[in-house]
């Protein structure tokens, strides 16, 4: 079997199948961004597409490749990927939808103690020469606050937000959250949760964390509105994707105080450069925020249990099964 690959060079030979039926593949390994006409060139006759989460898929590639059978995410993300020119040519299209759930839980977890504790600035303090007075100055001020001092918001309820939700449980955090659908009442039970529209949420919340997708009726969803909404002084993490803050409110809000500090593991324009908005930004707004590189959903323990699911789908196509977490539906 022929395989294509747009991403980061070796992560298939990194991961290759167990299943012996898939011992005997041919792989053409390309970047993302590589023109259409170059990927057509060496691999037009490919029978399955893996891509990088974030890379671009579009019709004009999947429409050109005659014997495609299947287009799989690396991660659970796929939404430059043209899933209803897929559909048209039923060919499907999957996702690893909960490889990287703990994973990312883990960074929000990080990212909140991180703003809590203020440990960029604490950092930059002991480097400095300054951890006396600044210790003094946490104790005078009582700004250091713990998780269960604060009702935590999530905006989204899928696979990553349940386990934040039940590392909060951990933490003695009230956690409440918001969905376009709601959960069961036994969901809510089991993860210790309540559920409250967006407008309640944002304002009776002080730590909010995003975990929607990234589509065109997502884009923007945290802005103006949101924003000010929240109390004074709450606190804002972002793991999900960068399109779905607007990065222009976030900076109004970091301004006037109504989000004291911010952690993002993800940002509006990535690859991020030096001239991002929320990178940019005077010593008196950077030293709020807490960046991280985009790393929540990339252990090396995410990508086997990505990888399994990847060549577990492959192995029912080639047996005249229907793959798992399909996202495209057709009739």
């Amino acid at each position: 079997m022929k395989i294509l690959h747009l991403g980061k060079k070796g992560n298939v030979e990194r991961n290759l199948p167990e299943h012996e039926s898939l011992a005997d593949v041919e792989l053409v390994d390309l970047p993302m961004g590589t023109a259409v006409e170059d990927i057509l060139k060496a691999a037009r006759d490919a029978e399955y597409l893996i891509a990088d989460a974030i890379a671009e898929v579009p019709a004009g590639l999947i429409d050109e490749m005659p014997g495609l059978k299947l287009i799989h995410s690396e991660g659970v993300a796929y939404n430059r990927f043209d899933t209803k020119a897929a559909a048209a040519r039923h060919v499907y299209v999957c996702n690893c939808k909960g490889m990287n759930a703990m994973a990312v839980a883990e960074q929000t977890v990080l990212l909140m103690l991180g703003l809590l504790r203020d440990v960029r600035g604490g950092d930059a303090a002991v480097r400095d020469g300054r951890q006396i007075e600044t210790k003094e100055g946490y104790m005078t001020r009582g700004d250091l606050r713990e998780l269960s001092d604060l009702k935590v918001g999530l905006v989204g309820f899928g696979d990553i937000a349940r386990c934040v939700a039940q590392l909060m449980r951990a933490f003695g955090a009230e956690t409440y959250y918001f969905s376009r659908h709601r959960a069961s009442p036994e969901t809510e039970e089991k993860y210790h949760v309540a559920y409250l529209p967006l407008d309640e949420l944002s304002a009776g919340c002080q730590m909010f964390s995003i975990h929607i997708p990234a589509m065109p009726e997502t884009f923007h969803m945290i802005g103006e509105q949101f924003f000010r909404r929240v109390p004074f002084g709450s606190y804002f993490v972002n793991t999900a994707r960068g399109e779905v803050v607007d990065s222009g409110a976030l900076l109004q809000a970091l301004k006037c105080g109504k989000i004291r500090r911010a952690g993002l593991d993800t940002l509006e324009g990535e690859p991020v450069q030096r001239d991002n908005l929320l990178v940019a930004q005077p010593e008196e707004i950077a030293d709020r925020i807490l960046f991280s590189p985009h790393i929540a959903g990339i252990t090396a323990s995410s990508f086997r249990r990505g990888y399994g699911m990847i060549w577990e789908n492959i192995h029912r196509m080639e047996n005249g099964e229907m793959p798992k977490n399909v996202v495209n539906a057709w009739e």
